[in-house]
């Protein structure tokens, strides 16, 4: 008996006359629609042609669409099985199965096809497959599949680091990582369809993976890094929207070319650790720091200098830079800052005092801001300054607009989240910062403290004037 007479006999023959059923010729169909549909979509996306960049397309084409492909596959050799199971059963058995005469050209061409389309299968499975894994890395899916984490999403976009993607900070490297981060998203999955979900989405402050292996694959901590001046522009609630400057030199320092630690950056180079009292590392009641020569400092706003209960962790960049991914503003530094590039239009009478009172105003939902904020600072002018509102109705609609869009990266009713809701660890004027650890309470046994020397981490060139003359100096104005 030859090779092919045995496939024959003992595989084809069985095959297809199993295969000759309602759920495998289903599997079948599903299969080939899927794959056709995937392939054109693939050969569109491709081209760039029609494409459309809405993430539940990503949904569709790179997760459904495969698992039906998957599913078609499947039922081919269930309905197989569950036919023999029958006709066992009834004694239907046939011990002779069709013969299958390869002297007929129709049935070469079919077993031809049946190969053909084999390897193709094998094909669009293992592409479809490596892209529904990584549609899953991307931040489409990661930031507009899911609507819970739209607040996060809009801060990414606007974010300096909006070209990483999130699995590079979130997801850490092997596959331990991968399939930790998939099960930790499945149970996201479960929470948001069982609408049990956190409201506003807590900081992963104890699930993030620690800077040395995130942060610092792009940046360098050790780097000197000198000086830098800070600049900013802050206007008053008075009717011409008074503008003052603040200009701080910052020391951020290194390791200089001597190996000295100086300057912010350089301070915190050193090995410490400290014990925060709460989930967001506001309250930090300890703090630990390893000297150069090995010794251990110990500072405490507990005078028996006794080790509290809570986290303990080594301090990283994450620290201070706990929101280089996801920034929120304040509404007031939004403000500022948009009337000092001309967003919001300083030439309007009591803008400042009027925007701020409209940013901070409650709203049911961000599309009743959007309604509300151009409608009342419009309804404002109309009504309290007429001359301005028949001048300057293009400033006040550009600025009304621009308010809206500082209200819409900051603040989402759905997911009770507003202004100063996630503090920014980043100095100390808006938040604690700093002054978690800096804030003279915190004592060493020998009487130390840490440090509230302002001049340790910058210098004040200006504080609030109207006019710093240092501006023109350097040609700032």
């Amino acid at each position: 008996m030859t090779l092919f007479s045995a496939l024959d006999k003992s595989w084809l023959r069985p095959v297809l006359f199993f295969g000759n059923n309602p759920i495998s010729l289903i599997g079948g169909a599903l299969t080939t629609a899927s794959a056709m549909t995937l392939v054109g979509f693939w050969v569109v996306a491709t081209l760039g042609h029609g494409a459309s960049n809405n993430p539940y397309i990503g949904i569709l084409f790179d997760l459904l669409l495969p698992g039906v492909f998957v599913l078609g596959l499947a039922l081919i050799p269930i309905g197989m099985w569950l036919r023999r199971r029958k006709l066992t059963a009834n004694g239907t058995l046939p011990g002779t199965y069709p013969h299958i005469d390869l002297a007929d050209p129709i049935f070469r061409h079919g077993i031809d096809f049946v190969i053909v389309a084999t390897f193709i299968n094998f094909v669009i499975l293992g592409t479809a497959s490596y892209r529904g894994v990584a549609y899953m890395d991307s931040p489409s899916f990661c930031g507009q599949t899911c609507h819970v984490m739209h607040p996060e999403f809009t801060a990414y976009t606007i974010a300096a680091h909006s070209h990483v993607e999130c699995t590079a900070c979130h997801v850490g490297n092997g596959a331990a990582s991968y399939v930790k981060a998939k099960v930790n998203g499945t149970k996201q999955l479960i929470e948001v369809s069982l609408h049990n979900y956190p409201t506003p989405i807590p900081s992963p402050v104890r699930n993030l993976r620690p800077a040395r292996e995130i942060c610092e694959g792009c940046h360098t901590p050790a780097r000197f890094i000198g000086e830098k001046l800070l600049v900013k522009a802050s206007f008053a609630d008075d009717q011409q929207n008074s503008k003052t400057t603040t200009m701080v030199l910052l020391h951020l320092g290194g390791r200089d070319s001597l190996s000295h630690l100086t300057g912010i950056h350089g301070v915190h180079l050193g090995h410490i650790e400290y014990i925060s009292a709460d989930p967001t590392r506001t309250d930090i009641p300890w703090v630990e720091k390893t000297n150069a020569d090995g010794s251990k400092s110990v500072f405490s706003t507990n005078p028996s200098l006794s080790i509290p209960k809570g986290d303990r962790r080594v301090m990283d960049c994450i620290d201070c830079h706990n929101r280089a991914a996801h920034p929120f503003q304040t509404a007031e530094n939004a403000l500022n800052r948009a009337m000092a590039e001309g967003a919001v239009s300083p030439q309007l009478p009591w803008i400042h005092k009027k925007a701020l009172e409209l940013l901070k105003a409650n709203y049911s939902s961000e599309s009743e801001a959007r309604a509300k904020i151009p409608e009342q600072l419009t309804a404002y002018y109309r009504n309290s300054n007429p001359a301005v509102f028949n001048t300057k109705a293009a400033l006040i609609k550009s600025s009304a607009d621009y308010l809206v869009t500082i209200y819409s990266q900051n603040v989402f009713p759905a997911m009770k989240m507003t202004f100063g809701t996630h503090p920014n660890n980043i100095g100390h004027t808006d938040y604690p910062g700093c002054f978690r650890c800096h804030d003279g309470s915190h004592n060493a046994k020998d009487g130390k403290s840490i440090t509230q020397d302002c001049s340790a981490c910058h210098n004040l060139l200006a504080v609030d004037e109207p006019n710093p003359k240092l501006m023109t100096e350097i040609g700032m104005q």
